[in-house]
């Protein structure tokens, strides 16, 4: 299982840097979509993996911390969940303002001439 996780965060931080990377403001936008995805999964990981656990430990007894999921990464991304859509949503909204000033969706104003 962790070697799956540890690839899919690996395959989506390439992906978003190399998108990052790219000429166009909507590849870049896409781009750090990813490296947050990346980031986030990277945050839940640090939580300890364990299944059917839960997040939080009962009142009294004996209680063996390995056994619980740890709460705080999981309140970490859904932090970052919500503030990631908050800056995709206008980073669009300044894309679509920028093409409608220069006419065109290129990083830097300007098409490349071949």
């Amino acid at each position: 299982m962790e070697i799956v996780l540890s690839l899919a965060i690996g395959i989506l931080a390439a992906s978003g840097i190399w998108l990052l990377l790219r000429p166009r403001t909507f590849q870049v936008i896409v781009g750090l979509c990813l490296l947050s995805y990346s980031v986030n999964l990277f945050i839940f990981a640090m939580g300890r993996l364990t299944l059917a656990q839960p997040p939080i430990m009962p009142k009294g007894g004996f209680i063996d911390p390995a056994r619980y999921a740890d709460p705080l990464p999981q309140a970490l991304v859904l932090t970052a969940i919500v503030i990631s859509f908050a800056t995709t949503a206008l980073f669009l909204v300044v894309m679509m303002a920028s093409r409608g000033v220069t006419g065109t969706d290129h990083v830097d104003g300007k098409e490349r001439e071949e």
